[in-house]
């Protein structure tokens, strides 16, 4: 009996060491791969990295570190959309590679502005951004607002022009100026379009307004418009203070006569907003004014009818009570 389970105990030992030689071979095999690969590195040979790191992610492996190598090879081959992939799935799995992952992207994308690579340079931040919210963009700050905004995509450039603007680079150029004014102007945002406008007028000669004129002309009307529209539902005193408002805005369309397209609006709702606020004289003096402004004739019945409604004082039930009787 004693032979017999010497014999069953060594083939229970044997069977173990099968099975952790096994288990052993896949792991052995990944550390080889890796292996190779730092060696290849090391020879700048990169593409040999690259393939050995990948084969051992093939095989297995599960440690970060190996993704990250695989993303720093991509690095050293400039190939930034790949090298941004596997470092965000390396620093998801481990905080600690986020360091290297950042640097290694903000290098690609002062190499690729240097080479005037606009699309790489915008990926390579983006990425270092979605890694670290907040990390320093230096003097990529201007070039990264303007790639944005010459692709259309105004909301994701002003960031980046406000961080230029507050790091003062090129805050003289009325380019710039005018350029966040757009970028304001295009993502519905007028208040802030109008003062960049205006900052614009100061810069340049009276010769080279004309199409910030424009975009002050028509956001000052449309500003006024919204104004307008709310006060109906408004209390007393707030609604003093935005027919106020939306007086100076439509002054300001008048003032730089653009667009000319809707010049005779500008002056009929000033004539409606001084009618609300009292102001009778001047209220019929701008509805006079439309005759002028208006080239299609459109408004012109529409404002001698107001002006005789004030000058006679037929049909006022439209105005607010007290108001130009």
């Amino acid at each position: 009996m004693i032979p017999n389970r010497t014999h069953s105990t060594r083939l229970v030992m044997a069977g173990l060491a099968v099975a952790f030689a096994v288990a052993c071979v896949p792991r052995d095999t990944e550390t080889s791969a890796v292996r190779r690969g730092d060696e290849a590195f090391a020879q700048a040979d990169y593409d040999e990295a690259l393939a050995e790191y990948r084969l051992a992610i093939r095989q297995g492996a599960n440690d970060p570190s190996v993704t990250a190598r695989v993303a720093h090879t991509y690095v050293m081959m400039g190939r930034v959309d790949d090298a941004g992939a596997y470092y965000v799935d390396a620093s998801a799995r481990d905080p600690g590679l986020t360091d290297q992952a950042v640097s290694d992207l903000m290098r690609l994308a002062r190499i690729a502005q240097d080479g005037n690579d606009r699309f790489a340079m915008a990926t390579a931040v983006e990425t270092a951004l979605e890694l670290r919210p907040g990390v320093g963009v230096g003097g990529m700050a201007l070039p990264l607002a303007r790639h944005y905004y010459r692709n259309g995509e105004y909301g994701r450039a002003l960031p980046f022009y406000q961080k230029a603007l507050a790091d003062a680079v090129d805050e003289s150029q009325p380019e710039v100026v005018f350029e966040v004014g757009v970028a304001h102007d295009e993502i519905g945002d007028c208040e802030n379009a109008l003062v960049f406008f205006e900052r614009f007028l100061t810069m340049v000669r009276p010769w080279e307004r004309g199409e910030a004129e424009w975009y002050i002309g028509t956001c000052a009307y449309n500003l006024a418009r919204g104004l307008l529209d709310q006060a109906a539902a408004e209390d007393p005193e707030q609604v003093e203070a935005d027919l106020e408002r939306a007086l100076e805005l439509v002054n300001r369309t008048i003032d730089v006569g653009q667009p000319q397209t809707i010049q005779a609006q500008a002056f009929f709702e000033k004539g409606e907003i001084l009618a609300e606020l009292g102001r009778c004289q001047e209220a019929m003096d701008a509805y006079a004014q439309v005759r002028y402004a208006d080239q299609a004739g459109t408004l012109i019945d529409r404002a001698q009818d107001r002006f005789d409604e004030i000058r006679f004082g037929r049909g006022l039930e439209h105005l607010r009570e007290g108001r130009c009787r």
